[in-house]
């Protein structure tokens, strides 16, 4: 497993647990940009299942670091998918809903055409035209959890004074990462080919997600104030609506995920306990 350092990372070493032989290797262990790392790696461990969840994921410094951002996300998929060859290894991606341009009246199923408007969701669409076709593709979006993401973000701004400023012009879904990874998990170990989206039910902004997260939390939610894309200033744009459907999963006759208010409740409640 490539990225295992990053949220959803050790949320997948956590969801194969002890049964299964996980060698994780994180961005200090292994550069996915490096042909000879990553070919040599697989080639050597002979793996049955790579999952790569490494990725430059600063949408905005992708901006500015074009060379990195395709690097990492492009041409790690590239050795990745070489190497997984070489060994008949099969690989599961992991990747965004950003690959989508956001001008839809509805949800995204996975047959839907990308077009990305950021050199973040471009080399992302670039590491999934890497991946051979037999391989798997997960797309997810606004991973939180324990520790990292928009819910604890939350949570951290509102043990401070004042109003706490979020987008209420971006529709998506809200995905919390245990969830995620035991999907992954599921995927990787069926060695089900194809794209899939894998998110926890209900489309939100993060305006809406700001007043549920301060509501569960027994803070006042009129603390949380709209405001517009535009008024951020962020170097990179966002799709408007990018919220997945997650037919793949459906048509496949595997169980969906639950709607986000379940693992946010819960999640939130333990956040909070004093």
């Amino acid at each position: 497993m490539t990225g295992a350092g990053g949220q959803l990372g050790r949320a997948l070493v956590a969801a194969f647990g002890d049964e299964r032989d996980v060698i994780a290797a994180d961005r200090a262990t292994l550069d996915v940009g490096d042909r000879h790392a990553v070919v040599g790696a697989i080639t050597a461990l002979q793996p049955d299942v790579v999952v790569h969840a490494a990725a430059y994921t600063d949408v905005d410094g992708c901006e500015s670091e074009v060379d990195r951002a395709f690097r990492v996300n492009a041409m790690g998929c590239r050795w990745v998918a070489d190497g997984a060859r070489r060994v008949g290894a099969h690989v599961v991606a992991i990747s965004t809903d950003y690959v989508f341009d956001g001008v839809t009246d509805r949800p995204y199923v996975e047959w839907d055409a990308c077009n990305p408007l950021s050199v973040y969701g471009r080399s992302k669409r670039a590491g999934e035209v890497e991946i051979d076709p037999a391989s798997t593709i997960v797309r997810t979006t606004w991973v939180w959890g324990r520790e990292q993401g928009l819910v604890p973000a939350i949570l951290r701004l509102a043990a401070g004074q004042g109003t706490l400023r979020f987008v209420d012009d971006q529709l998506a879904c809200s995905s919390f990462v245990e969830d995620v990874a035991v999907v992954v998990r599921d995927l990787a170990l069926a060695r089900l080919p194809g794209t899939y989206h894998v998110t926890n039910a209900g489309a939100i902004t993060p305006y809406a997600l700001a007043r549920d997260t301060m509501r569960l939390a027994g803070e006042d939610p009129d603390r949380v104030v709209r405001v517009t894309t535009a008024e951020l200033g962020r170097p990179a744009p966002r799709p408007a609506r990018s919220d997945l459907d997650n037919a793949a999963l459906r048509l496949a006759g595997l169980p969906p995920l639950p709607h986000h208010q379940e693992p946010l409740e819960r999640l939130v409640k333990e956040l909070t306990a004093s």
